[in-house]
C-alpha cells in the first residue's frame, strides 16, 4: 500500500484549488516521481514520455507475432482486473483498451450502459467508480462530463484504494490517448523521412468541438518545426484557448477555410466529422461542409509522401474511393490504438522493463 501513497500529489491539493488550474498546470499532477500514474490530459506527457510510449508500442507489436511473444504478453498484467466505465457511445476506443486488456492478460470488464447500473436508483456516478476501484486495479472511463475523469483521479488518490484513472474521452475538452495513437501513427508514417519534426499537418471539419484536435494540436508542440493548419468553416475554427497555447509554445499555425490551397502543401491531412452529439443548439446544422471533404479527385494534389488520417467515425467529409490509396492510414490508426494503448497500459503499471529485456532477447 505506500506505493499507492508514493508521491502522489494529488493528495497534496484540494479539489477546489486543483480545479482553477488549466491543463498545463494539472498536467504534473498525474505523475508519479517523473512517470505516468493517470493519463488524463495531453499537457502531462514530455517528449521522453511520448518517445517512451512509441518505442514501447513497436516492441509489443513485434513480441506479438509469434505465439511465444503472444504467451509471453499475456502473462505480464495476468494477476490485474481493468474496469471500462464508457457513459459515452464508442467502438474504436473501446475495442482497442479491451484488446490491449487481452493483449496482456489484463482481466477486463465493463460498464457501457448506466441504466443497467445503480445509477439508475440514484447512485452518483462518483460513488459508482469509487465501487469499482474497490474490484479493479485500473479505471479506463469515457464520459460526456468535461474534465470528469480529472476529478474521479482526485477522489481515489484522496481514498484508501487509489488507482490508475485513463481518460478514454472526456467531454468536448481532451481525449489524450486519441492523440497518443495519432503521434504514433504519424511517428511510423515519417520513419523514413526523420520523423514529424518539421512537417506540415492540417485539421480538417469541425476544429471548434473536436476533442481528439484539441489534443494532438498541443502534442505536437513538442515536435520542433511542425506548422500546423486549421482549414474549417468560421464556426467551427479551433477555440482560442488552442492558438493561445500555441502561441505560448512558439508554434507555426495558419487559418484557413481553403482546403484546397492547403492539401499540396501538407505532410499529413487529419479529417474530422461534424461533432453533432454536442450540437445541441443546432448551430451546426445550416453550415455547409461540402468545401471540407477528401474526395478521390484530391488525391492527385496530394503530396506522394503524404498520408491521410481521421480519428473515425467518418460521414462524408472522406470519400471511400480513397481508402485504397496507400497514403490513407486511417485503418492503420485504429489498429495503432491498440498497441499505444497497450504500452500505456504497461507503462502506468511499470512493466515496461520487461518488455525491453524480452525484446533484447527475441532481437539478439
Amino acid at each position: 500500500m505506500a506505493k499507492l501513497y508514493r508521491d502522489n500529489p494529488l493528495r497534496k491539493i484540494a479539489w477546489e484549488d486543483f480545479h482553477t488550474l488549466d491543463a498545463a498546470e494539472k498536467g504534473p499532477f498525474f505523475l508519479r516521481e517523473g512517470r505516468p500514474y493517470h493519463a488524463l490530459n495531453a499537457q502531462q506527457f514530455t517528449r521522453p514520455i511520448l518517445d517512451g510510449l512509441c518505442n514501447l508500442a513497436t516492441q509489443v507489436r513485434r513480441i506479438a507475432k509469434t505465439r511465444g511473444g503472444v504467451l509471453f504478453l499475456q502473462d505480464l498484467l495476468c494477476e490485474k482486473r481493468a474496469m471500462l466505465y464508457f457513459a459515452q457511445p464508442s467502438t474504436r476506443t473501446f475495442l482497442s483498451f479491451y484488446a490491449a486488456c487481452q493483449l496482456l492478460g489484463l482481466n477486463p470488464a465493463e460498464v457501457r450502459d448506466t441504466t443497467t447500473s445503480s445509477e439508475i436508483k440514484g447512485e452518483s456516478p462518483e460513488d459508482s467508480i469509487r465501487t469499482f476501484s474497490s474490484f479493479f486495479d485500473i479505471i479506463i472511463m469515457r464520459h460526456p462530463a468535461g474534465g470528469f475523469a480529472e476529478r474521479i483521479a482526485w477522489l481515489l488518490s484522496n481514498t484508501d484504494r487509489p488507482v490508475p484513472v485513463v481518460n478514454a474521452g472526456s467531454g468536448k475538452d481532451q481525449h489524450p490517448t486519441q492523440a497518443l495513437l495519432d503521434i504514433y501513427t504519424l511517428q511510423r508514417s515519417f520513419e523514413k523521412r526523420e520523423g514529424i519534426e518539421r512537417k506540415k499537418i492540417a485539421f480538417v471539419g469541425d476544429l471548434a468541438r473536436g476533442r481528439t484536435v484539441r489534443s494532438l494540436a498541443w502534442l505536437l508542440t513538442l515536435y520542433p518545426g511542425v506548422k500546423q493548419y486549421f482549414v474549417a468553416p468560421p464556426s467551427l475554427q479551433i477555440g482560442p484557448d488552442i492558438l493561445a497555447a500555441l502561441d505560448r509554445a512558439g508554434m507555426a499555425y495558419e487559418l484557413s477555410s481553403d482546403l484546397q490551397a492547403v492539401i499540396p502543401e501538407a505532410d499529413a491531412i487529419y479529417m474530422t466529422r461534424i461533432q453533432d452529439e454536442w450540437d445541441t443548439a443546432h448551430e451546426s446544422r445550416d453550415v455547409d461542409t461540402n468545401r471540407f471533404h477528401f474526395r478521390v479527385a484530391d488525391l492527385a494534389r496530394l503530396r506522394p509522401d503524404a498520408v491521410i488520417m481521421h480519428p473515425l467515425p467518418r460521414r462524408r467529409e472522406i470519400e471511400p474511393g480513397v481508402d485504397g490509396d496507400p497514403r490513407a492510414v486511417y485503418w492503420r490508426q485504429v489498429r495503432n490504438g491498440m498497441w499505444i494503448r497497450a504500452a500505456l497500459i504497461l507503462t502506468l503499471f511499470e512493466r515496461e522493463r520487461e518488455i525491453e529485456r524480452y525484446y533484447q532477447d527475441l532481437t539478439s
